[in-house]
């Protein structure tokens, strides 16, 4: 199951505020043995919003979204997620309740645009909130946070240990050494052999400039592919005699 992360905000584009998640989430994912598969980053428009979704839903990813579930009206996720799979939004009955004891504990008056926070998209659970107990939401292997780091980056936490345990075994890895006085043009071909024997596999090298120029070299796929791949990978670089490093 591929993994991406949608950043949802027009503050993001403009430059108003600097984005924090995309470092923060790939460390989570990586901490789980999970790898990062591909990351958008959109404006408050519906429908750049709606085609996102619709896209991802149907391709069956697992996305982490953040953003956009506020109360005012340049939050519009929640109704581009309802469009996206064809339904409506509507108050979620645990939402309510969260809501109502968080503006209790609180004394905040609680009026029709409060209670937006908490429409979801037909058929949506919730993810709890540690921070103030408004929830995020998840439908379909999506799951929607706040943008706020402080609360986002727990709740995503608690979504992966909680409704994906066992993922890593199913999800992409990547595996990557240090070429240490190699050209690009010396390593193409044992690039070119390993995306021929593994059709599933992708294949990076990035040179690093310096004093000693240096290549990371290395593959990513789905687990097992990816381990074989790196197997065959050092194999080549022995037999091509480059030095290289483990980077792992």
């Amino acid at each position: 199951m591929q993994i991406g992360l949608v950043i949802v905000g027009d503050e993001i584009l403009s430059g108003r505020r600097k984005d924090q998640h995309l470092s923060k989430i790939v460390e989570i994912l990586n901490q789980r043995d999970l790898c990062l598969s591909w990351a958008r980053v959109l404006g408050d428009d519906m429908d750049e919003l709606i085609e996102c979704y619709q896209q991802s839903f149907s391709k069956g990813h697992l996305v982490l979204s953040t953003g956009g579930i506020g109360a005012t009206p340049d939050d519009l996720t929640r109704e581009a997620v309802a469009r996206a799979l064809g339904t409506v939004t509507e108050r979620h009955p645990e939402g309510v309740a969260l809501l109502e004891e968080f503006a209790r504990s609180t004394g905040r008056e609680l009026t029709d645009t409060r209670y937006r926070l908490v429409e979801f998209p037909r058929g949506s659970t919730i993810i709890p909130n540690p921070v103030n107990r408004i929830p995020g939401f998840s439908i379909q292997h999506h799951h929607f946070v706040p943008g706020f780091p402080q609360m986002a980056w727990p709740m995503l936490e608690w979504v992966l240990d909680t409704q994906y345990p066992d993922i890593a075994d199913h999800n992409y890895r990547e595996y990557s050494v240090m070429l240490q006085g190699a050209n690009e043009s010396a390593i193409i071909p044992l690039m070119e052999k390993l995306l021929a024997d593994h059709p599933e596999l992708k294949v990076f090298s990035l040179p690093i400039m310096g004093d000693q120029p240096r290549i990371e070299l290395g593959v990513k796929g789905p687990q097992l592919v990816a381990k074989n791949a790196y197997t065959a990978m050092k194999q080549g670089l022995q037999e091509l005699e480059i030095r290289w490093e483990r980077n792992d």
